[in-house]
Parts: C-alpha cells; structure tokens; sequence
C-alpha cells in the first residue's frame, strides 16, 4: 500500500521524534544522579522542565490527530506509540522522585550499572523512532534497534536479580532495603516500558515497511 505524506501530516514523526530525544534525556539525567555526579535538587528541576515538554508533545498529537484526515500510519499506532513514550519518562520521574523522598544515599555499583543499561534503552529508542519518517528504507536499521532494546531489557533483568539479591544478603537495614529494593524494581519497570515500545515500533514496520 502506498501513501502520500504531505507535510501537515510529517509533524507527527517530528512530535515521535522530539519526544523521544525528551526520554533520552530525562535517562541521561537519571543516570548522572545515579552517578552521584549531579544534585538532587537540580535534578528535580530539570526533569520536571523534561515532563512538561513531554506533556505539551502528548497534548498537541492527540490535537493533531483530531483534525487531520489522512495521517502517516493509523491513529491507533501513533497514539500508542506517543503514549507508551511518554510513559517511560513518567517512569523515569518516577525514580528520580523516590530518590528524593526516600533520602536515598549513594548508589552501588550494580545499580549504577543498572541506570547506564536504562540509558542505553532510552538511547536505542530515540535511534528507532528516528527512523519511522523512512519507515521502508530503514526498516532493517530500527528492527536492529528494537532487538538491542530486547537484549538490554535481559541484561537489565539479571542486573536486577543479582542487585535485590546482595540488598537482602548484605544489608543490615531494613529501611535502606526497602528504599533500594523499590528504586531497583522502578529502574527494571522501565526497562520493560521500553521493550513494550520496542514490540509496538516492531509492529509498525510489519505494517508499513
């Protein structure tokens, strides 16, 4: 089946797109905080500005898709795909803010580990959304990239495993136990929103490439 975009209709992969460059951001963020390389505070700032961006992205598609006629792709798919987005940096801030409330202190190794894989998923998202404007050129190029979304979702599952592991086996705080065992749990929650996304992307392409 062929289709004719017309620019109107292209503003919905730059809305895709934006927004997915907003996700690899705020997983930047969180990872720097991670890190210990940035204060709580700024944090929270910037991924308030982040979700705000995003939510003006998620407000103007669901316009845009009312009063278009002919759009790129059904507007099921763009409205999941925009919905399940801005579901990971919602998950995102979602950690950011237990780490706030919680007063949570220096993060381990393996959780830092864990918040590099969650960028390196984020980062693989904002690849493959970027290629839905020549969705039947560079089909192969954002299968790719869905399937390393699925193998980092794996090496963050045993990541995981291994860190709410060593929680309960060496710490002696129960407190310090639930904080870090209900961050850990928000951090793989997310890796799943993006291995979701990765399945909806893939569908895509069985449609229209």
């Amino acid at each position: 089946m062929a289709f004719r975009f017309k620019p109107k209709e292209e503003k919905f992969f730059e809305f895709l797109s934006d927004h997915a460059k907003l996700a690899r951001q705020a997983a930047e963020v969180l990872e720097e905080l991670i890190s210990d390389a940035r204060d709580i505070g700024e944090v929270m700032a910037d991924i308030d500005e982040l979700e705000k961006k995003a939510d003006d992205i998620v407000d103007e598609t669901m316009r845009m898709l009312q009063k278009t006629f002919i759009t790129p792709f059904d507007r099921e798919d763009i409205h999941v795909l925009m919905q399940k987005q801005d579901d990971v940096i919602d998950g995102i801030k979602g950690i950011i803010e237990r780490m706030l409330m919680y007063n949570a202190g220096p993060a381990s190794e393996g959780t830092k580990e864990l918040a590099r894989v969650v960028f390196k998923s984020v980062k693989q998202l904002d690849k493959a959304v970027s290629y839905l404007d020549s969705i039947k050129k560079s089909h192969l190029k954002l299968e790719a990239r869905c399937n390393r979304i699925v193998d980092l979702e794996a090496e963050g599952d045993l990541l995981y495993r291994t860190e709410v592991a060593k929680l309960f086996r060496e710490s002696k705080d129960p407190i310090e136990i639930i904080k870090w065992k209900e961050i850990l749990t928000n951090m793989e929650d997310v890796l799943d929103l993006c291995e979701d996304l990765s399945e909806v992307l893939k569908r895509v392409v069985l449609k229209y490439a």
